[in-house]
């Protein structure tokens, strides 16, 4: 592994309809499987890899905005869904990053987001794994 930086961690017990808590405690969040029970609260694998992609993508935005001297303020919303593979009859996720971003237009925010996409690291994770669609719009 190349010189890490720092580990974060977190278990889950039970699966889908399980209880999942990081080492910290700061994430502690009892799961539901979405597509059986609608009616219990609880998150779901999609919604934490949601959060951190959201995160992680707008990091990686806003630090290629700085590098190329554009004053931006963005947001990210991380669509994750949770698909039937034709492929192998199991599952798989795809991904849709609705990127609203400040201070640019559209022909510079399409490329921040194209180069954000190169730069962060899930992306560098799921490229070739999973569809990632990229969908910049101007404020």
């Amino acid at each position: 592994m190349s010189d890490v930086l720092f580990t974060s961690s977190a278990t889950a017990k039970n699966g889908r309809d399980g209880h999942v808590k990081s080492d910290d405690g700061l994430i502690d969040v009892n799961l539901v499987n979405p597509a059986k029970n609608s009616s219990d609260k609880g998150s779901n694998p999609e919604q934490l890899f949601a959060a951190g992609y959201a995160a992680c993508y707008d990091g990686a935005l806003n630090h290629v905005a700085r590098e190329q001297k554009k004053e931006i303020d963005s947001e990210t919303n991380a669509e994750v869904s949770f698909l039937k593979d034709p492929e192998d009859g199991g599952f798989k996720i795809g991904v849709k990053l609705n990127i609203t971003i400040e201070g640019v237009d559209q022909e510079e925010a399409d490329k921040l987001a194209e180069a954000a996409h190169q730069f962060c690291p899930y992306s560098k994770a799921t490229r070739g794994n999973i569809e990632v669609e990229l969908n910049p719009t101007v404020k």
